[in-house]
């Protein structure tokens, strides 16, 4: 039976009842939607628009239908639509029509609602906790391998030696911006939907600021037609998903070139890899290459949900419906890659000696001798001209930069003195960089200290 059938003289054809439905996917909102509907109950017998015996009855039925969804022997319909009708529908089959009486000033349009901003809100609280852990893991990685030297790149080509340590506290940065994103968007969804009605409120006297309390809000929403309608929060959740993978993605790259052969900078534990079923020596990184392909879906799933929302008029519209899908994959594939990541990061090992012997070689060190000309009152554009006749000297030579002698020095300049050569070793290069943010071990050190008191302060608040 339909809610609606007093309306209508047909019955729904059995293909728009399957076009129509949603229980496949929007089953798994049946913890938000009792969890709605007990504090709507209750605050209905507050109100005295149901009694407290309704009320009981009407509880303790829920609570049924919790515990038969959880022991999977509910049985879900497609022709009741959505989890809504199911959940109702087994309710006045459990205690009569006293469950009817629960949909007492409420639609379904601010009962979704509800449901998918407490989901939503509940996913976000999982995500900051999950982003606190890797936070705190790259950052151990950082301290553990604090004084190995790498080379940096730009343009993918050698560019100028770093601390490895520097390397991994990048990546703590961009997850340090992702989880401030998170929490400010945890921070906008305390305003409680239920009591919005279809559009327009209700004539019952609720109190929409009793259930919100009940339900873990700070207050009600301030516009019944907007909190229908309102599903920016989707919108930002995936938004902030989008680039939160492309940081996972990013990584994700870097550690697939790392582990070829030709890099040779890492090694995945195996248990994040997998083999060739023909070529009995392949190692394949499949993890990270896993998380950069799934970083395509999240972006898909953005676009879908923004497309979807598109000039929808105010207030509901059953477009709407087309919004879980998206959320729901986006919540998956975030969580698992953040959570992989963690477990990956944690038994990666990085091979300290190939990091070093290919941090000196390309010239990496090239910028040091242009500084240390500067230093002498060259003009830096020039000195970048003489240090770049060396360099050509030198691939003309076959030879790096270190393995100069003091007079091939000369011969570009006389402002060069035997310390030259404390200037473009790679450990000099490395610790003269002390500028604030710099890659010198100091300044490393100093970081790793305040990300570690960023992580008190937002562990403490609980995000």
């Amino acid at each position: 039976m339909k809610p609606w059938d007093g309306r209508f003289s047909q019955k729904t054809k059995e293909i728009v009842d399957k076009f129509n439905a949603s229980i496949n996917f929007d089953k798994r909102l049946y913890r938000e939607d009792i969890q709605g509907s007990i504090a709507h109950c209750k605050m209905l017998v507050k109100q005295k628009i149901i009694t407290e015996e309704e009320g009981e009855k009407i509880i303790q039925g829920l609570n049924q239908i919790l515990n038969e969804i959880e022991s999977g022997k509910f049985v879900f319909k497609e022709e009741l639509e959505d989890i809504h009708m199911n959940i109702e529908s087994r309710l006045i089959e459990i205690i009569g029509d006293i469950g009817g009486k629960l949909h007492t000033a409420r639609s379904r349009n601010d009962q979704v609602s509800l449901d998918v901003k407490m989901y939503v809100k509940n996913q976000t609280k999982e995500v900051i906790d999950i982003l606190l852990k890797l936070i705190n893991a790259f950052n151990k990685k950082a301290e553990k391998n604090i004084d190995i030297i790498m080379p940096g790149f730009t343009h993918l080509q050698q560019a100028q030696p770093i601390l490895l340590s520097h390397y991994l506290l990048s990546y703590v940065e961009m997850f340090k911006r992702d989880l401030l994103r998170f929490i400010s968007l945890f921070e906008r969804l305390s305003e409680c939907p239920l009591g919005a009605g279809a559009l327009a409120g209700t004539t019952f006297p609720i109190d929409r600021f009793f259930t919100a309390n009940l339900l873990g809000f700070q207050s009600p929403t301030n516009n019944s037609i907007d909190t229908v309608a309102n599903r920016d929060f989707i919108v930002e959740f995936i938004s902030n998903s989008s680039i939160a993978m492309m940081h996972l993605s990013k990584l994700a790259e870097e550690l697939i070139l790392w582990s070829t052969f030709q890099f040779d900078f890492i090694e995945i534990s195996d248990g994040f890899c997998t083999g060739s079923s023909i070529m009995p020596q392949k190692k394949n990184p499949d993890i990270p290459e896993l998380i950069r392909g799934k970083t395509g879906r999240v972006y898909g799933n953005l676009i879908s949900i923004l497309t979807t929302l598109k000039a929808l008029p105010l207030a509901y519209n059953k477009d709407m419906q087309e919004d879980k899908e998206p959320l729901f994959d986006t919540v998956d594939t975030l969580k698992n890659s953040l959570l992989i990541t963690l477990d990956m990061i944690n038994e990666i090992t990085f091979k300290s000696h190939n990091l070093k012997k290919w941090a000196s070689k390309g010239f990496s060190t090239a910028t040091e001798i242009a500084d240390y000309l500067s230093s002498k009152g060259m003009p830096f554009r020039n000195a970048h001209k003489v240090t770049g006749q060396i360099v050509k000297y030198c691939i003309e030579s076959n030879k790096e930069l270190f393995e100069l002698s003091f007079n091939e020095f000369k011969n570009f300049s006389e402002l060069f003195e035997k310390d030259i050569f404390d200037y473009i070793t790679i450990e000099a290069a490395v610790n003269r960089r002390k500028s604030y943010g710099g890659t010198a071990i100091n300044c490393v050190k100093e970081q790793i200290k305040k990300n570690y008191l960023f992580l008190k302060e937002y562990s403490k608040s609980g995000g």
